[in-house]
């Protein structure tokens, strides 16, 4: 992970099952991610989740990246 990742996504394996929450927090990086994909936007999450923050957000995003990017697809005969 980025050194941003490491500082702000946290897997504990006592908080949510292990999922990675986003420290100091029980918010899961999914929750985030699922709020940004119904439109929610940074400022509406900070809003409602006093505790997160602008750099949160952006973490559980490139957190998000680095999984996709780890990704790979190998195609198979039809």
């Amino acid at each position: 992970m980025t050194d941003t990742c490491n500082a702000r996504i946290v897997l504990d394996p006592a908080i949510l099952a292990g999922k990675p929450i986003v420290r100091g927090t029980r918010l899961s990086v999914e929750h985030v991610l699922a709020l940004l994909a119904q439109g929610w936007t940074s400022d509406d999450l900070t809003a409602e989740y006093p505790g997160l923050t602008q750099d949160d957000v952006r973490a559980c995003i490139a957190y998000a990246h680095e999984i996709v990017s780890r990704e790979r697809v190998f195609p198979t005969a039809a």
